[in-house]
């Protein structure tokens, strides 16, 4: 981290490594528990042993960075010659690693600006992106801060899940939208909605919740310049399958992602899950 501005953000925005490596990123990883193991995400547990601890119903949370991590990965891009920090990192709704981030920027030694971007996936992938490309253009930390929080602005996230059971263990939803779920034996399809993880709409069957998915994703995009990812967990095929459509019916389509989540959103959401990510440039 040797720019004037240095970028860091948390290992739940899913970047490439090879992407992080060309715009000069730091992630620093939140922690999955397995029973009584502590395990950093990225690192020391796959998505393949996260959804495989999940089929055997074995106790599974998660965990923030503490703010002495954040404030070493300060220090350390200090001592690389920034001289400013944009720290970006997943809903505060539904972490506390946001919290964790701003206690360790009142003691760094050099500023730091922390951004709420009320996103979590891509979603935060993108908005990190965008505030590495301002610094790369010569652009100043306010500069950056503000185009991660427009690129926040204009993007939505859309997920299927194949219930909803995990994400009510792990209190992200609530029980009444969880229980509502499960008494339909509907398919839920969810949204990011102000930074919270919302019952969009209810339908009859996986297959039909994909291709609404997908419509969603596209009416979305309209047909100016626009990044898109696709996540899954334990779901690679239909992961291709969506992003194979989206990719012949999105005009202004820039880039492309399709990945797997890592283990912390994935314990929260289980197998089966298929999102969207529409990013705006």
């Amino acid at each position: 981290m040797s720019r004037h501005v240095a970028i860091v953000t948390d290992s739940t925005a899913y970047l490439p490594p090879q992407t992080m490596e060309r715009h000069a990123i730091t992630a620093v990883p939140l922690t999955v528990v397995i029973g009584d193991r502590a395990l950093l995400e990225g690192t020391e547990i796959s998505a393949r042993s996260l959804a495989e601890a999940l089929q055997k119903r074995r106790s599974v949370t998660t965990s923030r960075p503490s703010p002495e991590v954040f404030a070493a990965t300060y220090r350390e891009a200090a001592e690389a010659g920034a001289r400013g920090i944009v720290s970006l990192h997943l809903s505060a709704e539904v972490s506390g690693t946001y919290d964790a981030a701003v206690l360790a920027a009142k003691d760094a030694p050099v500023p730091v600006r922390v951004v709420d971007t009320r996103m979590i996936g891509m979603a935060l992938g993108f908005c990190a992106l965008a505030a590495a490309e301002t610094v790369e253009a010569g652009g100043s930390l306010d500069e950056a801060v503000a185009a991660a929080e427009k690129r926040a602005g204009d993007t939505s996230a859309y997920f299927y899940v194949d219930t909803l059971d995990y994400l009510r263990r792990g209190g992200r939803i609530g029980t009444a939208q969880a229980l509502l779920g499960s008494a339909l034996a509907v398919k839920p399809l969810l949204e990011l909605d102000g930074g919270r993880i919302e019952l969009r709409e209810k339908v009859r069957t996986a297959s039909k919740a994909i291709a609404r998915l997908e419509e969603l994703a596209v009416a979305q995009a309209g047909s100016g310049p626009v990044d898109i990812a696709v996540h899954h967990l334990s779901a690679p095929e239909r992961a291709d399958a969506l992003a194979e459509r989206l990719r012949e019916r999105v005009p202004g389509l820039a880039e492309l992602h399709v990945s797997e989540v890592g283990a912390v959103i994935g314990a929260h959401t289980g197998p089966g899950l298929l999102a969207v990510v529409v990013s705006p440039r």
